[in-house]
């Protein structure tokens, strides 16, 4: 939508996301991102911590249940998405207002750790991955004896003939003297 605000954050969980369902089913997840700015301090030698800043997020329907599965605290984490403001009355009877960010993406940071990733086969057909969107056959830039592949599959060039994509890395012949 146009006028919201955008915003990635890097940072460090501070705990385990929690996952509930709401009254209409839906799935979220709620968890804490510190982001702390380091800098160099060229007079004493050394990096020095700025002021954290601690980003309640939510996500939603299955990336909740993916958020649940796949973070823990103190993972370094990627989070975008849209800035959200709520007000409510506090049990005191305060009115209170939070910013929160509602994640569209996010995903461990690889700066100082590893990961291995697993597609997920949920979604509607014609998602990416999705058995059900792809054509009789259709073995992902492979095919069965006999079997064709789409013309859209620049990968999927037979050997031997030329494509966009079909001779990227391949040697250049030599010229005909």
């Amino acid at each position: 939508m146009a006028g919201e605000t955008i915003i990635t954050v890097v940072g460090n969980l501070t705990a385990d996301p929690e996952i509930r369902t709401t009254g209409s089913g839906a799935s979220v997840a709620s968890f804490t991102i510190a982001s702390t700015p380091r800098t160099w301090n060229r007079n004493t030698g050394q990096f020095e911590d700025g002021q954290a800043l601690f980003m309640r997020c939510s996500a939603w329907r299955d990336m909740a249940e993916h958020c649940a599965r796949s973070l823990a605290k103190g993972m370094r984490v990627i989070a975008q998405g849209r800035l959200t403001q709520r007000s409510y009355e506090a049990k005191d009877g305060t009115h209170r207002t939070v910013v929160e960010l509602q994640v569209d993406e996010i995903g461990t940071s690889l700066r100082y750790a590893t990961a291995q990733v697993a597609k997920v086969q949920s979604g509607a057909a014609g998602a990416y991955g999705n058995p059900a969107s792809m054509p009789a056959g259709y073995t992902g830039g492979t095919t069965a004896a006999g079997a064709s592949l789409p013309p859209s599959d620049p990968w999927g060039s037979a050997s031997g003939s030329s494509s966009s994509f079909g001779d990227f890395g391949k040697p250049e012949s030599e010229p005909d003297f």
